[in-house]
């Protein structure tokens, strides 16, 4: 891919998070696409996006994701984000990365690699601790 393909695609990624537009999602996902993540029970198929961009959107409305960085080599692209939403009045952030395969300019692997564990508090009411308190 080139420079120009790959940012193209890093925007349209970036605006279809900002949108929480289902059918911008769906654009860029080849129908036999795959989604990792920690936060779903299986492989994701691609064709399945645009449910879980509502699911998204009536279980946390006031998430926000952030694009931070990004980088590609080839058909592979990078993307570093930031998340928040606020949680019985506290904001909770985290980040993550997203490792996308690209095939004709959509994703035809993606995996996201990200810490739960701030998530996974928030379910179960209970804030995390450092592993290591620095005084």
């Amino acid at each position: 891919m080139t420079d120009l393909e790959v940012q193209d695609f890093v925007t349209k990624f970036a605006a279809a998070w900002a949108a929480r537009d289902g059918e911008a999602f769906l654009a860029l996902w080849h129908p036999d696409g795959v989604l990792h993540s920690p936060l779903y029970a299986r492989p994701v198929a691609g064709k399945e996006l645009g449910r879980l961009t509502e699911l998204v959107r009536q279980g946390a409305p006031d998430h926000v994701w952030q694009l931070l960085d990004w980088t590609a080599r080839g058909d592979v692209v990078v993307i570093e984000w930031q998340a928040t939403r606020m949680v019985d009045g506290q904001r909770l952030d985290w980040r993550g990365v997203d490792r996308f395969r690209l095939r004709d300019g959509r994703i035809a692997e993606e995996r996201v690699y990200m810490d739960t564990a701030a998530l996974r508090a928030m379910r179960n009411l209970r804030w995390p601790q450092p592993v290591i308190a620095l005084e």
